[in-house]
């Protein structure tokens, strides 16, 4: 009984480390930005099929199609915030909220057009396929991996935003972008750039979902809302309450479909429920 709920816990914390890092670009982008990007599901979805397309169609190894699927989501990130995200920094939330679900809609009907209805497979290398045992324990080797993927971008992230002089300009530039700006900051240009870590970050996480959950064109929706979850609890603009929201809610979600099926997947609506009940602003989310 107890390896059982060792290894839940692991495979539940796994499932949370991935879900940190599709979601945690949505926290920095919505938090830091006050943007309210919808559409953060589909740089995801975006990410996983340039994995895809860069390991069947160019004979990319899996650790080489990672980096692609990160930079390719940044690239289109900033191709559509030059042209459209940029006209709806000062619009009101409703006209963010429909303008990036819209995007979302274009992007699921051309992936469907470009790749079908169907489910999408990689190849793993063979170090990454298997289990490894660990004190007695056999645990998953591609969830070990994701795991120090998420705590490598975790380390990144906070010395980046709190260490380093872009992420002073960045802080200094959602604090006051006038201030900012007469200051000789390129406002404009920081936000690009945060905005191409976040949807990065998004794609990252698409490319290593496909062998845990697999990649359809409902990929940007159906994860969307577990993107949302994850940065309603953690808090906004959070790094910190990104990863713990995250290992909470993968760690609930596995614990509850293993321990009690018939209502397993309602328990992170009512783990949402009750946390922001108590905390509304999310466990680590400021004013």
């Amino acid at each position: 009984m107890i390896s059982q709920l060792a290894i839940v816990l692991f495979d539940g914390f796994a499932f949370g480390m991935l879900l940190f890092v599709l979601s945690v670009g949505l926290s920095v982008t919505l938090g830091l930005m006050n943007f309210i990007n919808l559409a953060h599901g589909a740089f995801g979805m975006l990410g996983g099929y340039v994995a895809v397309t860069a390991m069947r169609g160019l004979g990319l190894p899996f650790l080489a199609a990672l980096p692609a699927a990160f930079l390719a989501a940044a690239a289109i990130s900033i191709l559509l915030e030059r042209t459209l995200f940029r006209r709806l920094y000062r619009a009101g939330e409703l006209n963010q909220v429909l303008f990036t679900i819209g995007v979302v809609f274009v992007a699921t009907a051309m992936a469907t057009y470009a790749f079908g209805t169907v489910q999408q497979v990689i190849q793993l290398p063979g170090w990454l396929r298997g289990s490894v045992e660990v004190a007695g324990l056999r645990l998953g080797a591609y969830r070990i991996f994701i795991i120090a993927v998420a705590l490598a971008v975790t380390a990144l992230l906070v010395f980046g935003l709190e260490r380093t002089r872009l992420g002073a300009r960045i802080r200094a530039a959602v604090d006051n972008p006038r201030a900012a700006q007469g200051l000789g900051l390129d406002v404009e240009k920081i936000f690009a750039v945060t905005f191409a870590l976040g949807s990065g970050l998004a794609g990252l996480g698409g490319a290593l979902a496909i062998e845990i959950v697999g990649l359809d064109p409902s990929f940007g929706f159906h994860y969307l809302v577990y993107v949302l979850i994850v940065v309603s609890v953690g808090g906004l603009g959070s790094v910190a309450g990104s990863f713990f929201g995250a290992a909470l809610l993968g760690i609930c979600d596995v614990a509850g479909k293993y321990f009690v099926p018939e209502i397993g997947s309602f328990l992170i609506y009512l783990l949402l429920v009750a946390i922001l009940f108590v905390r509304p602003l999310g466990l680590f989310g400021r004013r």
